[in-house]
């Protein structure tokens, strides 16, 4: 009994001392794989949201100053900030900036039909 007793001890020692060595293998190793970039971190891609800010600047400059050119630009930065979207960020948002930039255009071409000229 003794005898088994203390094989057991032994075997849980190695036992013991192998999970540290293999827990230490695998931090060590942990630092070289990939590990994908957090959600909402530095990383993100800040362009969708600048052009749909600048979009709708443009829409209102637009819409308030008659100025085709800015309602064109408006349609533009619409298009760029779906384009760099991600399927995760709300399209509510995207929607009523693309609807405004569009109304922008109609609106400014409603109160005058004649073709856009250059704004240089």
């Amino acid at each position: 009994m003794r005898v088994n007793q203390q094989v057991l001890n032994s075997l849980d020692d190695l036992v013991h001392i192998g999970k540290k060595r293999w827990t230490k293998l695998a931090k060590m190793l942990d630092r070289f794989l990939y590990k994908p970039p957090q959600p909402g971190g530095p990383s993100d891609d800040p362009t969708p949201d600048y052009m749909n800010l600048l979009g709708m600047i443009f829409s209102m400059c637009g819409l308030m100053m008659k100025l085709k050119w800015c309602a064109w630009a408006a349609v533009y930065c619409s298009f760029i900030s779906f384009a760099n979207s991600r399927t995760s960020e709300d399209t509510k948002q995207m929607l009523s900036s693309f609807m405004l930039s569009i109304s922008a255009v109609v609106m400014s071409y409603l109160q005058n039909p004649q073709p856009m000229t250059p704004p240089w």
